[in-house]
């Protein structure tokens, strides 16, 4: 070995008890087994590092972890997923497994899958879990989220499906996380907590289906960029009109509520690709949605306006007032703000003209519900809800409807479930 101490550059040991020794110079046989014998110490090391990534509760290690593919991909600083799925791990069993973990794991986990165990409340340690980016929690039996959640500043994506949450189940500091994805479906909320609203600003998906929220109010505009809202299986019975300020929204959920009509205010939503109503109460559609362009996919199964037409009119004789109003209208009589109080200047400024292209006529308040079933794609025939000035105006044929019957099928809606 002296005599080729001078061929070696340096020697180290390394913490984890591993030789590497960089060669330079005339080769020798002496060398040559260094070389192997190094070789052979890094290929059992590998091995071993393989063979313990794939131990139950273990699917990473120091080295990196595998794709869902089964690929096993690089990290040399230490894992980025930690699954305990399954595991039937109640609370004490996830926080001594959180916090038994080399001190460069809490540095470099960004998923967290904990789903199907017996958690009772989420341990505290995952605050120490600084580049935590996705937690799912599914399938417990928690009926709060503690305040160290909040600390985890990168989360974005948060999944708590089917547990035990209520209103009054999250931290006042909640809002400080920067949310994307939140799924709390399958719980025990009532309406939409101030402390999931206060998320606004970051939120782009909000799954809250499966619970009993029956109340959905004006503050929903505040989800200026909201992607996804699904509602699904609550007991809704109406929809509030600002739903249509959400801009940027693709997929809108509404299946099993009590639904009997949606607002108008849904053709403003020019994003919309996906509206799911299926399972309500509807008798008929606002005649806007025939707005929406974008619009691939509107499920309607099991509702009354698809197993029975709807076609009553429903008719007050007009006031007094309304009938002067009309005439007014009609006859284009002149008027100004000098002349009449300020009350019936307003009234008169708010005149609807009459859907019928072959009726003049205006109304006010009295008007007359008229269901207009209009054929998308030459197979369904969806009942859209238009609104009369009286009941002789029923028989009639819309240039409007008549378009959409000749309209090319990249302008209308592509797909219609009926059931």
């Amino acid at each position: 070995w002296d005599v080729h101490l001078s061929y070696l550059s340096f020697l180290r040991l390394h913490s984890q008890c591993s030789w590497e020794i960089v060669f330079v110079g005339v080769d020798s046989p002496c060398l040559r087994f260094c070389r192997i014998w190094t070789w052979t110490i890094g290929w059992v090391r590998s091995c071993a590092t393989m063979a313990e990534a794939r131990l139950p509760g273990r699917n990473n290690d120091a080295v990196g972890n595998y794709r869902e593919d089964g690929s096993f991909r690089h990290c040399s600083g230490g894992p980025l997923l930690l699954d305990y799925c399954h595991a039937s791990m109640e609370s004490q069993d996830l926080a001594e497994a959180l916090a038994n973990q080399p001190s460069k794991v809490f540095l470099t986990v960004e998923t967290i899958l904990a789903s199907n165990n017996m958690l009772l409340h989420l341990p505290d340690i995952i605050s120490f879990y600084v580049n935590l980016r996705s937690l799912d929690l599914s399938f417990n039996q928690l009926t709060f989220l503690p305040d160290s959640i909040c600390e985890c500043s990168n989360l974005t994506s948060l999944v708590v499906r089917n547990n035990l949450l209520d209103d009054t189940s999250f931290p006042k500091s909640f809002s400080n996380l920067r949310l994307k994805e939140l799924n709390l479906s399958g719980n025990q909320l009532t309406r939409i907590p101030e402390e999931v609203m206060n998320l606004n600003a970051t939120l782009t998906s909000l799954h809250l289906g499966a619970n009993s929220i029956n109340y959905l109010g004006s503050d929903i505009k505040r989800f200026k960029i909201l992607e996804v809202l699904y509602l699904g299986g609550n007991c809704l019975n109406e929809i509030p009109w600002e739903v249509g300020d959400l801009k940027y929204l693709k997929i809108f959920v509404l299946c099993e509520n009590r639904l009997e009509t949606i607002p108008s205010s849904v053709s403003n939503l020019k994003q919309l690709k996906s509206l799911l109503l299926h399972r309500n109460r509807l008798t008929s559609l606002p005649v806007e949605l025939i707005k929406l362009r974008n619009l691939m996919e509107l499920s309607l199964r099991d509702n009354p306006l698809v197993v029975r037409f709807v076609r009553d009119m429903v008719y007050n004789p007009p006031s007094l007032m309304e009938l002067s109003a009309r005439v007014i209208k009609i006859k284009k009589v002149p008027f100004n703000s000098v002349e009449l109080p300020d009350n019936l200047s307003d009234y008169l400024h708010h005149a609807h003209e009459c859907i019928n292209p072959r009726c003049k006529g205006v109304y006010f308040d009295t008007r007359v519900e008229h269901i207009k079933f209009v054929d998308f794609c030459g197979k369904y025939r969806v009942p859209l809800l238009q609104y009369l000035c009286s009941p002789t105006c029923s028989d009639y044929r819309s240039p409007a409807y008549e378009a959409s019957d000749s309209d090319s099928e990249d302008d209308r809606i592509k797909k219609v479930l009926l059931g």
